[in-house]
């Protein structure tokens, strides 16, 4: 089927209102369409949202969601992922998930069995084992090519500041620099071209929200590093009273202003969905005007809108929604501000 493209002005076109609804960051098409065929054939706005950011997480999208891309330093792919029930408020999420394929599927199951939000490494990969999903390396040779190259290019670039040797020109390994520098952070041109997450918000019929995500996290990121997406407020935030919101980008920046919930915050107060994401990428531009980042966001009559932070080689974002008007997935692109 031929995939639409629809582009939105700066100010945000102001989106018609229709329900159900399924909207997801970048233009990953196989999800979108996984999770509206869950909702007509009957599921649930959560299963739509576990099957459709599963489908990515199968797909490899982009190489920044699933196994076999974005190693860490020590090589290893290791997964984020959380899904949010916007009717009961209650979240499941794992972070730092090993040898488990499908983490968005684990979260949900922290839900379903656990009086818990967030697991997290070994034990998170044990629970999901004891729920029966199966042990699979997340290793594959994207992965390592990718490891190598970064170890042939001493280790660059990294997250490491403030260490000895010098984390700008060698792999270390570091330890405290005793006068602690202060640099200007700078946007890393690598997170462009990594899109580091799906994020996703179902609205159905009945004003039903439900929103998730997952990833693989930032490429050559610290182990044990994690970032926005699995906490709710930052990766995602769902509320059938408001709306839901779902967040992408430089994680270790967002993650400090909880986009997703101060989205869905300005659309309880009735804020249009695109001024909303907009108001958003605005305050945090005032604390790091260089951050690479996107957020999408949808009301539970329909209305759905996004935002960016306009900066070099980053001027559009691009989202995939589905809605009875559209007929179809619908590939929509909005300015930067």
């Amino acid at each position: 089927a031929l995939l639409l493209l629809v582009v939105l002005t700066p100010a945000g076109a102001a989106s018609a209102a229709a329900l159900p609804v399924v909207i997801n960051t970048w233009a990953f098409r196989t999800a979108a369409e996984t999770a509206w065929k869950v909702l007509e054939s009957g599921g649930s706005e959560l299963d739509a949202v576990e099957r459709g950011c599963g489908q990515c997480e199968i797909d490899q999208c982009d190489g920044s969601v699933g196994y076999g891309g974005s190693p860490d330093e020590s090589g290893e792919t290791t997964l984020d992922a959380m899904i949010m029930d916007g009717n009961t408020m209650e979240v499941g999420a794992v972070a730092d998930l090993r040898r488990v394929k499908n983490a968005i599927g684990v979260a949900r199951k922290v839900i379903e069995y656990t009086k818990h939000t967030l697991l997290v490494g070994e034990s998170a990969s044990l629970f999901a084992v004891r729920m029966g999903f199966p042990c699979e390396d997340l290793t594959t040779q994207k992965s390592l090519s990718l490891y190598s190259e970064w170890l042939n290019q001493s280790c660059q670039p990294n997250y490491w500041k403030n260490v000895v040797p010098d984390s700008s020109t060698s792999c270390g390994p570091y330890k405290r620099r005793e006068e602690v520098m202060h640099e200007e952070e700078q946007t890393r041109s690598q997170s462009v071209h990594n899109h580091d997450t799906i994020g996703m918000v179902v609205i159905g019929v009945s004003g039903t929200v439900a929103s998730g995500t997952s990833t693989n996290g930032a490429i050559h990121k610290i182990p044990g590093r994690v970032g926005d997406s699995p906490i709710a407020g930052a990766g995602s935030y769902a509320d059938s009273t408001a709306g839901g919101a779902a967040a992408t980008g430089d994680g270790d920046i967002m993650m400090r202003f909880l986009p997703s919930y101060q989205a869905v915050e300005y659309m309880r107060m009735g804020t249009d969905p695109t001024v909303a994401c907009q108001k958003v990428i605005s305050r945090i531009q005032k604390y790091a005007p260089k951050f690479f980042g996107a957020i999408i966001c949808a009301n539970t009559t329909g209305s759905y809108g996004a935002a960016c932070n306009k900066i070099p080689g980053f001027t559009q974002f691009h989202f995939i929604v589905s809605s009875p008007l559209l007929g179809q997935p619908t590939e929509q692109v909005v300015d930067c501000i």
